[in-house]
């Protein structure tokens, strides 16, 4: 076969989450309790908008996860080899883009480079201009420093800021959930063992703890180089530590606020009732509490992953953040850095980062806030 296809950890754990999404659906649709609020915000144009813009970047990311290796040019009867670089079908779609590499920055559409050199003529003689490119105008957002296309790496460093921000808030929401509702609910000893941990975790700087842990993965990942025969595997466990670093660190925040509802719910009529019914605590937190607090978890984990996409970006300008091989926003952002000093300011690339960014993280957020919406009936004044 010219292809062999490659699962990464990450391709695992995105195939796992699309099979609990279509479950989720599934019996979703035979609920009109739950298919009814969907109906709702479909029906507005700024949640069919919103949707449609995940969806696009959703379906980017998916194609961004189909990898495989090419097979190498063998003699006949030769042991079929494969090539040590991992593509994905989103590469095979944009190869013009992958593949037309220039000499170095060139500004959107443009058809020369954006930096003079010493051309000879046609009369021999040096002179200082602009050199054409070898593929004029076919750059919809210019070229890097290594004359990569701009459009090429904003499309795929989507996958990344997706992974790292819907992993890592599926790893914080079972601790915040489990230990906010119960420190609420049951008070006490209980209440004051989970707040102590919370508060220590809170009490370290988080950009250290991140820091060390990412550190000590990197030194564990080089000891043991054996165990990943790509650097894409070796990138991809990485960015599976790097969310689960966030994750273990970053739940406090949501917890701290259940607690505070867990509160507030447990002296309420239906509660109280249903204690007095011999109700178990197990039953009351599932039945009654868990339901009266998804609509601030819901605009709570969205605003996380808003903030861990973002989040990416800083650690990886920093250093701690995805492998510096790995093509994501952060990294886009800390190879731009230096070009905004230069003369004239080469601005393409940072301006493609931030605009991708910015439309993911407000097509969450608007999205959001139309399923809170339809799932808070309070939101609106209902009763």
């Amino acid at each position: 076969m010219l292809i062999k296809p490659v699962l990464l950890w990450s391709d695992a754990l995105i195939l796992l989450l699309l099979a609990t999404v279509a479950t989720l659906v599934w019996l979703a649709r035979k609920n009109d309790t739950f298919r009814a609020p969907w109906r709702q915000v479909m029906a507005s144009r700024m949640g069919f908008v919103t949707a449609l813009i995940l969806a696009l970047y959703t379906g980017i990311g998916l194609l961004d996860s189909m990898h495989y290796v090419e097979r190498l040019p063998t003699a006949p009867g030769q042991e079929a080899q494969y090539s040590g670089e991992v593509l994905s079908a989103l590469d095979a779609l944009l190869t013009p883009l992958r593949v037309n590499i220039e000499k170095t920055y060139s500004a959107p559409l443009a058809t020369h480079l954006y930096a003079k050199e010493t051309l000879q003529g046609p009369d021999g003689v040096e002179r200082r201009d602009y050199p054409p490119l070898k593929y004029p105008g076919t750059h919809l957002l210019g070229t890097d420093k290594v004359g990569q296309d701009v459009l090429y790496l904003s499309l795929k460093s989507i996958r990344t800021g997706l992974l790292i921000g819907s992993l890592t808030t599926l790893i914080m929401l079972p601790f915040a959930l489990s230990l906010g509702i119960a420190a609420g609910y049951f008070g006490g000893r209980i209440d004051d063992a989970i707040q102590y941990l919370y508060t220590t975790l809170n009490s370290i700087p988080g950009v250290l703890l991140i820091a060390a842990a990412v550190l000590v993965v990197q030194v564990q990942i080089e000891a043991h180089a054996e165990l990943f025969n790509t650097a894409a595997a070796r990138s991809d466990v990485r960015l599976l530590a790097l969310c689960a670093i966030l994750g273990v660190t970053g739940w406090t925040g949501l917890a701290r606020l259940l607690r505070a509802e867990a509160l507030k719910l447990r002296e309420l009529e239906f509660v109280q009732a249903a204690r007095a019914f011999g109700v178990t605590d197990a039953r009351i937190l599932l039945r009654h509490l868990l339901p009266n607090v998804m609509h601030l978890v819901l605009i709570t984990v969205v605003i996380d992953f808003s903030g861990l996409v973002l989040a990416e970006a800083v650690l990886s300008y920093v250093g701690v953040g995805v492998d510096p091989g790995m093509i994501s926003f952060g990294n886009m952002i800390n190879g731009a850095r230096l070009e905004l000093a230069r003369e004239p300011v080469v601005w393409w690339q940072l301006a493609a980062a931030f605009m991708f960014m910015f439309v993911l993280v407000l097509a969450a957020n608007l999205f959001a806030d139309q399923v809170r919406d339809a799932l808070d009936p309070k939101s609106r004044g209902r009763v």
